[in-house]
């Protein structure tokens, strides 16, 4: 079955609670009820279309003058299992952290340290999520869509993903031309935990012995202690990607400050802390109207209430601008702007 509302408030649908509307939104249960669809409505064929999941990823600098698609398929089915691994298929609509509870409760090891991060599944493909050392590159074996051009529909195996940092295939050369119906994740039936992220173990410790459950006990906590809850303060996690820089380029930035995060990315490559570098500009706990710099994690930033997307658009392009100018690195947004052309 598939609904479509016209003029339809986003207020609801992204987590920095802003009060966009949609000239189109459409939601479906089933990846057959999405090309029924244009068989019904085929000139919104021709329309600007969005994919929306849980909206965790998304700053509505304007409203969408355009089609929204919003999936919200459901299931959590195994299509294949030995004995060291077993496949899971996870409809789009599925909320992330619940498939994350569910392989946990189960042990299905490889999962946990992406804990609590917030979205539907099908946006983990798209986005390659990572957190606490794990990428979800490492887990996807098969992503199930529809390309809209031909409304047919295709499998992608993980491999030919084209996964890369905080970005994918979905994302860059396939962008707003394949929706994700389902994705396929295969999940050891072994314990290979990864815990070398600094403060991992002894959190883990405070909990009790070291298991996937405790794993997943500790990154909540320290999730939770560092963001802030998106239904109490309005946010969309880290707005910024952590910058990638050249070694060569880091040399001085070490030289000059001895507490700044840097780590290995790839050879000649290292990933710099976004967080620091806001922080060392002097935005954390800032204001800018209504929108925010969060006091506890410079990442992060917030809708303290009645802010538009646009102050939050300009205080992340003041923020940037500053970083820029003292340390000469240019910051990326993780998070999708959705403004007027």
């Amino acid at each position: 079955m598939h609904i479509l509302q016209k003029n339809y408030s986003l207020k609801s649908l992204n987590t920095f609670g802003i009060d966009a509307k949609a000239k189109y939104y459409l939601t479906f249960d089933a990846p057959q009820d999405f090309a029924q669809f244009f068989d019904q409505y085929p000139s919104l064929k021709l329309e600007k279309k969005l994919f929306l999941g849980a909206g965790s990823n998304l700053l509505f600098v304007t409203d969408f003058d355009g089609l929204i698609i919003h999936p919200k398929i459901e299931g959590i089915k195994c299509v294949h299992e030995d004995g060291n691994s077993i496949d899971l298929e996870v409809g789009a609509g599925v909320n992330w952290d619940f498939f994350v509870n569910y392989c946990v409760e189960n042990e299905y090891y490889g999962i946990e340290n992406l804990s609590l991060i917030p979205g539907n599944i099908g946006a983990v493909p798209v986005q390659n999520i990572g957190a606490y050392g794990v990428e979800a590159s490492s887990l996807v074996y098969q992503v199930n869509g529809i390309t809209l051009d031909t409304l047919q529909s295709k499998s992608i195996n993980g491999k030919d993903c084209e996964f890369d940092y905080r970005t994918s295939l979905f994302k860059e050369k396939l962008k707003d031309n394949f929706l994700v119906t389902s994705v396929i994740f295969r999940l050891s039936k072994q314990p290979n935990f990864k815990i070398q992220y600094e403060g991992l173990v002894d959190k883990i410790a405070q909990f009790g012995p070291l298991n996937i459950q405790n794993i997943r006990k500790a990154i909540i906590a320290i999730r939770q202690a560092k963001l802030p809850d998106p239904a109490v303060l309005g946010n969309a996690g880290s707005f910024f990607k952590n910058p990638i820089v050249s070694e060569n380029q880091s040399i001085p930035l070490r030289q000059q400050y001895s507490d700044i995060p840097v780590y290995p990315f790839k050879p000649g490559l290292v990933k710099v802390a976004a967080g620091w570098l806001i922080e060392k500009a002097g935005w954390k706990g800032s204001s800018l109207g209504n929108a925010a710099v969060h006091d506890r994690q410079a990442l992060v930033l917030i809708n303290k209430g009645e802010a538009s997307g646009e102050e939050i658009f300009q205080l992340s392009q003041a923020i940037a601008t500053d970083v820029k100018s003292k340390f000469d690195i240019t910051l990326e947004r993780e998070v999708q702007l959705i403004k007027a052309d």
